[in-house]
């Protein structure tokens, strides 16, 4: 805004920052922008600012204002990634997927495309230009030789697009490896163990993840090894094993859903989510739904209860 700041008042969303980080001190900036008043929905709940971002701009004579209940509930919506990192230490995790409304992902011969229509599918794919990491399971890869990109132009931050393969069963030339700078692939086998080996020399870099059970991955683990590399946030697109296994883990913070309206049926089609299952009164239950058209399609969202 240039001269046009000087003595505004400013609303965000949450605390201007007093530290460098991936920015410079954003106080200092508005101190000398000239800005009278800002009014912040949040306390920024990163050690390095709550606080002294809002101290900062009081010593300068800047006023300081809160925001009512009601507004912090919506910033700490549009904040939940971010907050989610600072506070854990791993990346908010998405849980994605796209059925019928019986709750099936593809048809008992395998297919799948396409399940929801044009609209819900560009949705989706705007969630990938908002979230730092996209996640898929080794069968998947198989099954549909996913790219994982971005493609509506919408972000240019970093993006990570990985593959988890508990055993490195990942074969032939799968379009995702073309370009392999931002991807990764996790795995529970060693660093020398010859699949690894073999597909490191492709340049394609792997990250070993040993569980407690043999060929699986440590997700806990491995959502820290991405806090700490800075991802804030990663969608887990499938598959149903995959999802089964973020779900069992308790690693699973909000759930979005494309409906699509149509019956499928089949006792062999495939469910969005597989595993062993839940107890009834176990199963993880979804708070603050919300729910959308999206053309001929339903978009359902939701948080992940805490376990009482």
């Amino acid at each position: 805004a240039g001269s046009r700041a000087r003595g505004a008042d400013l609303y965000v969303t949450l605390e201007p920052c007093a530290h460098h980080g991936r920015t410079p001190p954003c106080a200092d900036a508005l101190v000398a922008a000239g800005v009278r008043r800002v009014v912040a929905a949040l306390r920024d709940p990163n050690p390095l600012v709550s606080g002294r971002g809002f101290r900062r701009l009081a010593r300068a004579g800047v006023v300081v204002a809160g925001a009512g209940s009601d507004r912090r509930t919506v910033a700490e919506r549009q904040n939940e990634k971010f907050i989610h990192w600072v506070t854990k230490g791993r990346p908010f995790v998405l849980a994605k997927w796209a059925s019928t409304l019986d709750g099936k992902i593809a048809a008992a011969d395998g297919r799948s495309r396409w399940i929801t229509g044009p609209s819900a599918r560009r949705r989706a794919l705007l969630l990938r230009e908002e979230y730092d990491a996209v996640l898929v399971g080794a069968g998947t890869m198989a099954a549909d030789d996913p790219r994982l990109t971005r493609r509506l132009g919408k972000s240019e931050r970093p993006h990570l697009r990985i593959v988890l393969d508990g055993k490195l069963e990942v074969s032939g030339r799968p379009r995702l490896f073309r370009k392999p700078n931002d991807v990764r692939v996790v795995t529970s086998l060693s660093p020398e163990h010859p699949k690894v080996r073999r597909l490191a020399r492709r340049g394609i870099e792997i990250w070993s993840i040993p569980g407690r059970e043999r060929g699986r991955v440590d997700l806990r683990r491995f959502l820290s090894r991405l806090g700490r590399a800075g991802v804030t946030s990663l969608i887990v697109e499938g598959g149903a094993e995959t999802l089964a296994s973020f779900f069992q883990a308790g690693l699973v913070d909000r759930v979005q859903i494309f409906f699509a309206p149509r019956i499928l049926a089949g006792r062999n089609a495939l469910s969005a989510v597989g595993g062993l299952g839940f107890p009834l009164l176990r199963a993880p239950v979804l708070a603050g739904v919300e729910c959308e058209r999206v053309g001929p399609d339903l978009a359902l969202t939701g948080r992940i209860a805490p376990v009482r």
